[in-house]
């Protein structure tokens, strides 16, 4: 890979996961710490295309390669999180882009995140079988 070619960063989050993600130019190369896009989310076809839907939006599918670490959470809130990531990067390629990406959701940091367990109650919103007798 070229090192001195222009680098775009973008930080994406969903959940508790977290994706570090640098776009490059290049051809459409996908890779997820260290490893391909086929090799990290094996035969979920979903989540290959949740992770490539901002490029495919704004027709840069072919533009750049993306190199992003992720750490946190499972498997499908990484995708969500390289999701959210690849997006703010375009933005800072293009800000022309933003748009598309804003009408489509992808720029909105998705706030769900799991709900903390209470005392006295078996989880959140759970609580222990009621005994009259």
């Amino acid at each position: 890979m070229n090192t001195s070619s222009v680098e775009y960063y973008g930080t994406g989050k969903r959940k508790s996961s977290v994706a570090r993600v640098h776009l490059r130019a290049g051809c459409g190369e996908v890779r997820l710490n260290g490893r391909t896009i086929d090799e990290y989310f094996g035969g979920l076809a979903a989540l290959k295309m949740v992770v490539r839907q901002p490029l495919a939006v704004t027709e840069t599918n072919d533009k750049f390669d993306v190199v992003a670490s992720i750490s946190g959470g499972g498997i499908s809130s990484q995708a969500g999180a390289l999701r959210h990531g690849i997006s703010r990067a375009l933005c800072e390629f293009n800000s022309e882009l933003r748009k598309r990406l804003k009408s489509e959701g992808f720029l909105t940091r998705d706030a769900r995140a799991k709900e903390r367990k209470k005392y006295g109650q078996k989880g959140a919103r759970r609580r222990f079988q009621f005994s009259k007798r």
